[in-house]
């Protein structure tokens, strides 16, 4: 017995690497994407003019994560694959104006306390004894009051309110970072000890919608805490 579940740990640790392999080419793929937008400001400018492109860009940014959330146990591992990077390209053409409103010295500072930040609640998630799923209503209710609050704020345009959400968004997503892996962890677990025919495959699935839900818990939190430590352009 001690050695089965020995050898499904082992499993479960290999099926981790693979989660944060694609997060991190995820990740990736956004940066390049970014650096690639920043190389050419006159298409960055034409993107930025247009309304109706940027836009469509985030609808189809939510329309991909609702496809995957939605269809992930009956979509092919490849046709996951290219949604899962075809998101994280729109992120990051979506993202890339950033760079002409921060200094490029406040994002790297940011993205450097981002990623310590998730780092260690990686590893809290990962490791604690502690079960963090009863925190999940919580943690969905919060990201839902800062949704409202943030569509609310581009009416008020509040720097108060901004302030309030940035501050709890770094919040909201340093502890969704450790549910979200201690979730992964546990339906790893569940993948390794069950007995479908379809397990490896599955598996992968599984592996790449977790890593795009840490992507997303990372890209939040470094937007949050850019809002809060960024220095601006001038």
């Amino acid at each position: 017995m001690f050695t089965t579940h020995a050898t499904f740990t082992q499993s479960v640790g290999r099926f981790m690497h693979k989660v944060y392999a694609w997060m991190f080419t995820g990740l990736g793929v956004t940066a390049v994407t970014s650096y690639f937008m920043l190389s050419y400001p006159a298409l960055l400018m034409y993107l930025l003019s247009s309304k109706i492109i940027f836009y469509t860009l985030i609808g189809a940014q939510l329309g991909l994560v609702m496809y995957l959330s939605a269809f992930i146990n009956s979509m092919s591992y490849r046709a996951a694959t290219f949604a899962f990077l075809a998101y994280s390209l729109l992120v990051g053409i979506t993202l890339s104006p950033i760079f002409l409103v921060y200094t490029m010295s406040s994002i790297t500072l940011t993205c450097a306390s981002t990623a310590c930040m998730f780092g260690a609640m990686a590893i809290y998630g990962y490791y604690t004894d502690s079960d963090l799923t009863r925190l999940g209503n919580l943690l969905f209710m919060g990201l839902l009051g800062i949704i409202i609050a943030g569509f609310a704020n581009w009416f008020f345009a509040s720097s108060v309110l901004d302030f309030a959400i940035s501050v709890l968004g770094v919040l909201l997503f340093t502890a969704l970072t450790a549910y979200d892996v201690q979730k992964i962890k546990l339906l790893a677990y569940q993948i390794m000890y069950s007995d479908e025919d379809n397990h490896v495959e599955m598996s992968d699935k599984i592996a790449l919608f977790g890593a795009l839900q840490l992507y997303l818990d990372f890209i939040n939190l470094f937007l949050h805490l850019l809002r809060l430590m960024g220095n601006k352009r001038k």
